[in-house]
């Protein structure tokens, strides 16, 4: 991507659209187009039409997307599939309609199968049953994912598909009916701390193993991708080491300095008993996160208070 090229961030607003944009306008690029919800909605596909027919971007970082815990997923399943299938299959088509030079397309790692061996490498989707708490929106990414290869394959689109492991940092939702499991922690450990609570009740049995990646992490990566990469598939984006949830437990705790009692909550769903990520295909191209787990959540708890605490 040259610093004049012309650069559409759907979902500019939110965890990783904002992480995207920080990137991009730090390595100097000149021309970044965005849209919030009210001037553009994605799931119009007319209005998505035009919007590219006006603005003509070069390329396209597809971060727009409904996501949420598993609370959110289970409770809104019929919202997840709906609305991600609609912006994803709008976006991509209307992106190669208008002669976009190349598409960047995120997917989870929660799209993985429940049961897939760990870690997992990106041969392993579609290789077995899904997560119940999560089969809707995993079953819209999956076929953003084919969306994007059945692109390349019948027309010689130029698109790219990532799979980042779990994401924290600036920017992330911190509500506990739709956040995910890390901003959850830090907004009920901060909570406790701020009311006095003696104790704090987490969701399941603490024993699920996870893999977080900083979100800026994840923006690094994905314009190093846009730039060095252009193959079909998936590229899995993670740290390829994970800790279980009562071990970040442990460390929000500190973090926040909550000094309490931690108790867990087994009759509450644990999800996926482990996810982690092979992400050997991305070493050999060259890049590794740069953020450790610990100084990650310090500099998003910084952010919490400052912004939301």
């Amino acid at each position: 991507m040259l610093r004049s090229s012309r650069i559409y961030v759907a979902g500019h607003k939110g965890l990783v659209g904002s992480a995207i944009m920080r990137r991009l306008e730090g390595l100097g690029h000149e021309t970044l187009i965005t849209r919030t919800r009210a001037e553009l909605d994605l799931t119009r596909q007319n209005d998505v039409v035009s919007f590219f027919d006006e603005t003509r971007p070069d390329y396209v970082f597809m971060a727009g997307a409904k996501v949420g815990g598993i609370l959110a997923n289970s409770t809104y399943p019929a919202d997840f599939i709906r609305e991600n299938l609609l912006v994803q299959t709008n976006v991509i088509d209307a992106a190669y309609r208008s002669g976009v030079s190349k598409l960047l397309f995120l997917g989870s790692s929660c799209i993985y199968p429940k049961l897939a061996p760990q870690p997992m490498v990106e041969e392993y989707l579609l290789s077995g049953p899904l997560e119940p708490t999560n089969e809707a929106y995993a079953v819209a990414k999956i076929a953003g994912i084919v969306m994007v290869d059945s692109y390349r394959k019948q027309y010689g689109f130029n698109g790219i598909s990532l799979m980042p492991t779990n994401l924290y940092g600036p920017g992330d939702r911190f509500d506990l009916e739709s956040s995910h499991v890390l901003p959850a922690l830090m907004r009920k450990f901060h909570d406790a701390k701020v009311a006095g609570e003696p104790q704090v009740v987490v969701w399941g049995t603490g024993t699920p193993r996870r893999e977080f990646l900083h979100v800026d992490d994840l923006a690094d990566a994905a314009v190093f991708l846009m730039d060095k990469y252009d193959g079909a598939g998936i590229v899995n984006v993670g740290v390829g080491h994970d800790v279980s949830i009562a071990e970040l437990a442990a460390i929000i705790a500190e973090v926040v300095g909550y000094e309490g009692e931690v108790v867990y909550d087994a009759s509450k769903p644990d999800g996926t008993p482990r996810k982690l990520l092979d992400v050997s295909k991305l070493a050999a191209l060259g890049w590794r996160p740069r953020i450790g787990l610990k100084d990650g959540i310090a500099a998003t708890y910084q952010w919490y208070v400052a912004n939301c605490g």
